[in-house]
């Protein structure tokens, strides 16, 4: 079963002022319709790895051949992190998670403030291209940590809770070099009532 692009789960504008219609297009249309066809392409001729869910493909890449390892990881990735961005992401959302998510924040990092400055710090720092996280790890506990290129959490046996694209891709047409300003301005849209949802899942 080919992995196929999915839809905006609302409008290219509704993110704005914090991301732009453009860069929404671009990010969607070509970027993350790249990583798909890419799979897609990668995985032609696996009728074994064809049956796998997105998450169980990448969740044990030493079961991929070498031959095509390298472009499961990446494409794979691509794939399931940018699903997870645009869900997590919405106009006019909570300002800051509650109940059992708020509360494991508090105990993990302090507070929000806390954690909002350790994920904001994962993210700015990430030399080069890759992912801030909000992650569950096996033990239950939560951490905020950053990944290179399109490694997801998954291939570390985590849940991923909240992920922020820190890829030139995702900012460059607004904010050009100005990472920290792109990920001060991307907190506005995050949907926490769908973050929290997944940490529910994930218990």
């Amino acid at each position: 079963m080919a992995h196929t692009l999915p839809a905006l789960p609302y409008d290219y504008t509704a993110l704005e002022p914090h991301i732009d219609e453009q860069t929404m297009r671009i990010h969607h249309d070509k970027h993350h319709a790249a990583y798909v066809n890419n799979l897609n392409a990668a995985l032609e001729g696996q009728a074994a790895l064809q049956t796998k869910g997105l998450d169980e493909l990448i969740a044990n890449l030493d079961a991929i051949p070498e031959g095509i390892r390298t472009a499961v990881r990446n494409n794979g990735g691509g794939h399931h992190n940018h699903t997870l961005f645009w869900e997590i992401m919405t106009p006019g959302g909570a300002r800051e998670p509650t109940g059992s998510l708020a509360d494991a924040i508090t105990k993990a990092f302090g507070g929000f403030t806390q954690f909002k400055e350790t994920f904001t710090k994962a993210g700015i720092t990430r030399f080069g291209s890759g992912w801030a996280w909000l992650a569950r790890k096996k033990d239950g506990a939560i951490e905020g940590y950053s990944t290179a290129n399109q490694d997801s959490p998954v291939m570390e046996e985590k849940v991923p809770l909240l992920g922020c694209d820190v890829w030139e891709h995702a900012y460059y047409l607004k904010y050009q070099n100005r990472r920290p300003d792109y990920v001060a301005a991307w907190w506005n849209v995050v949907n926490w009532t769908e973050v929290g949802k997944r940490y529910e899942k994930a218990k």
